[in-house]
């Protein structure tokens, strides 16, 4: 396989990955949201919300994110080596789960701690990062 082959397959394992993520914190983020504020009736409500609701603003880092991959995928310039451990090692970085503050890595471990499916997700994403081989 050559390293462009590879590099793309690896940057689309992560990007599969984060998008498992996302969708599954999405949803838990939607059954917090309809526990305090009310029932989300439709999936377009939802995905508005998503976009304009404060309360979901912190998951934009990893929409962000898989933005960020698309683009490098669809470039007219193939991705590298390079390009793939510093996008893991974003992902690493952003992913990092943070007990005390404000931002993402708040909101983050929040998720992973009342939500088991957010833990399988994380999971999903770690072993994808795991064949990072330049941490």
């Amino acid at each position: 396989m050559s390293e462009t082959d590879l590099s793309r397959q690896r940057l689309g394992a992560l990007r599969r990955a984060l998008l498992g993520l996302h969708k599954t914190l999405v949803y838990s983020e939607r059954r917090t949201f309809e526990r305090v504020v009310g029932r989300v009736s439709t999936s377009g409500e939802l995905l508005q919300l998503v976009i304009h609701d404060p309360w979901f603003v912190w998951l934009r880092p990893i929409s962000a994110l898989v933005v960020e991959i698309d683009e490098r995928l669809d470039s007219d310039e193939p991705p590298t080596m390079a390009d793939v451990h510093g996008l893991m090692s974003t992902a690493r970085s952003l992913l990092t789960p943070v007990e005390e503050g404000v931002g993402f890595g708040t909101h983050y471990y929040e998720a992973l701690q009342r939500d088991p499916d957010v833990v399988l997700a994380h999971a999903a994403v770690s072993k994808v990062l795991a064949t990072d081989t330049e941490k």
